[in-house]
């Protein structure tokens, strides 16, 4: 008698217009006890890369039942530097391995030299830096075999000397490389509250016809060194009522799409971010009935 192999029953699944939720460690046991209703599971494929172990197990077991989205935070897409073959080549064993709905990215740069960062830090908005974002998104589509989306980033602190606006930035290198776009709206509120501008004018401009996927978080307050406000996308808590509203508006242009709860740290009780999980899907169904009202006009 065989016993079951979870990696078997692997095939490419799409992600389905739904919510989801990031695969935390704390909750294996009960997804797999329960199989929950929700749509999908986001990892971040850098806490799978060993060579086994119970991590790799129970990420094979849950992508059995589930479709399942890879989000990069280490590839350094915006280094000014090339980007790390052996970390692109991890990357591509798990895209082969797991055969993920979605590969995401980020437009942020972690590593230079051998120094690696714990954030994700910005990317100047320039001719010079777009030209390099443009040739990492390349390569690393055509080492994993797939298009890949690109998450705008939550921005501290803004370069003086960029040349051209964040979006301008994103449609750019969406027109040369053909990759996707992931909206993350608390980055949005974050980078607005921030840098002092309009988030509602910012999502009316955004792409939206390229965005693959949404992110929700939540965020935590500070303060900068002059005592204003300062916004931290955090991923430790419930996402904020006024960018619950700012995902309204953008479900609004863009139709039903795959919104994922972004919660990395102070990990709630499974039941806390299945809720979370569960007030997105409402909004996504009436995305839904609304577009079918429009397309019936």
């Amino acid at each position: 008698m065989t016993s079951h192999n979870p990696m078997s029953a692997l095939a490419p699944k799409p992600i389905p217009a739904r919510a989801g939720v990031g695969l935390k460690a704390e909750h294996y046991q009960t997804i797999l006890e329960t199989n929950p209703d929700i749509g999908w599971f986001e990892v971040h494929p850098e806490n799978y890369m060993g060579a086994g172990g119970p991590p790799l197990h129970y990420l094979s077991e849950i992508a059995s039942r589930y479709p399942l989205s890879l989000h990069g935070v280490a590839a350094s897409i915006g280094a000014d530097q090339p980007l790390k073959q052996d970390h692109i080549d991890r990357l591509k064993m798990l895209n082969d391995r797991y055969k993920p709905g979605l590969f995401s990215e980020h437009l942020a740069w972690s590593s230079h030299d051998e120094l690696f960062f714990n954030d994700l830090l910005p990317v100047p908005y320039r001719e010079d830096s777009m030209e390099r974002v443009i040739e990492h998104v390349d390569q690393l589509q055509n080492h994993l075999g797939r298009r890949i989306l690109l998450e705008n980033p939550s921005v501290y602190v803004a370069f003086a000397s960029s040349t051209m606006t964040e979006i301008a930035f994103l449609e750019k290198v969406v027109e040369k490389t053909q990759c996707g776009l992931l909206l993350d709206v608390n980055n949005v509120y974050v980078s607005a509250t921030n840098q002092n501008y309009d988030p509602v004018a910012y999502l009316d401009a955004f792409p939206i016809e390229h965005v693959g996927e949404i992110h929700l978080a939540g965020f935590a307050r500070d303060e900068d060194d002059e005592g204003e406000l300062l916004l931290i996308d955090s991923h430790d808590a419930q996402v904020a009522e006024a960018v619950w509203d700012l995902y309204d508006h953008a479900l609004a242009r863009s139709g039903p799409v795959p919104t994922l709860i972004e919660w990395d740290a102070n990990i709630p009780a499974w039941d806390v971010l299945f809720a979370e999980a569960m007030r997105a899907e409402e909004k996504i169904k009436a995305a839904d009935k609304q577009a079918e009202i429009r397309h019936a006009g």
